[in-house]
């Protein structure tokens, strides 16, 4: 493994805060390290300070540095993960939406999967959406999946699941929506229509600005990985985003209301959620 200084490692945190948003402080150092590593050895290069004159100046089209943001994220998910806050979805924000468009004669309705990964979010929202709204195909309605690694999305368009990330998804849901192909798991391709992939990094201030008329923006465990300010940027830009009376959900570790005060807190039951009114 190439011996990265801590100067070497300052250095390309901060070009990978500069282009993808992504925070990096001392105690990644070693995780961080043994992805360049990868990423040296496929490029045939043996002395990290190539691989930093690389990714600094000589990337104009910033395809070694996504190749690497496809190392450094997390991609650990699964359907019907985090089901308390799928239950305030489904039982009480969508019908809350839905039933206002209703009233003004509007048939459309977009669903953001922020940082999307494989695509098991936006799928198990594709299932909630078409088990609670059944009249969902007449009306325009669309749930774009976006992720900064190409990677997953390509997961996302094939639609294709192990075993482990359906383990969570109700028996009738699981019959309903999927179908079983030699030990995987296809989403439906009726069910898969509704989900759109986009390639979109969260800190990409010119293309965040073109995301606009969102009714929900599920954006779960995904800001963990942004310092203070870049996250505070991020939040701002899915404000900016929502329809008023729309809804964001963030991961349990996460909370709006530490980033910003824009959003109101709402009250389902048990259930907070943040909505822009």
């Amino acid at each position: 493994m190439p011996e990265i200084s801590v100067e070497q490692f300052q250095k390309l945190s901060q070009q990978i805060y500069q282009k993808l948003g992504l925070h990096f402080d001392d105690k990644k150092f070693y995780f961080l390290k043994t992805r360049v590593a990868k990423r040296m050895a496929a490029l045939g290069l043996v002395d990290p300070k190539d691989y930093l004159f690389m990714v600094s100046y000589a990337d104009p089209d910033g395809l070694e540095m996504q190749a690497l943001a496809n190392l450094v994220t997390t991609n650990e998910t699964y359907m019907f993960r985090e089901y308390d806050q799928l239950q305030a979805f489904a039982n009480h924000c969508l019908p809350e939406v839905l039933s206002a468009k209703q009233a003004r004669g509007e048939r459309s309705l977009r669903i953001w999967s922020a940082g999307c990964s494989s695509g098991e979010e936006p799928y198990t929202l594709a299932m909630i959406l078409q088990e609670v709204f059944p009249q969902a195909q007449s009306w325009d309605c669309e749930i774009v999946a976006s992720d900064i690694d190409q990677n997953m999305l390509r997961k996302v368009d094939a639609a294709r699941y192990g075993a482990r990330s359906v383990n969570e998804v109700p028996e009738q849901y699981r019959e309903k929506y999927l179908t079983e192909d030699g030990g995987e798991y296809v989403v439906r391709r009726r069910t898969a229509g509704l989900v759109r992939t986009m390639h979109l990094n969260l800190s990409d201030r010119m293309a965040m600005r073109t995301m606009r008329g969102f009714d929900f923006i599920f954006c779960r465990n995904v800001l963990i990985y942004f310092d203070d300010l870049s996250r505070k940027a991020v939040v701002d830009h899915f404000y900016n985003a929502l329809k008023p009376g729309g809804f964001i959900f963030l991961g349990h570790s996460e909370s709006v209301g530490r980033v910003t005060t824009a959003f109101t807190l709402k009250r389902f039951e048990s259930h907070l959620v943040y909505v822009k009114e």
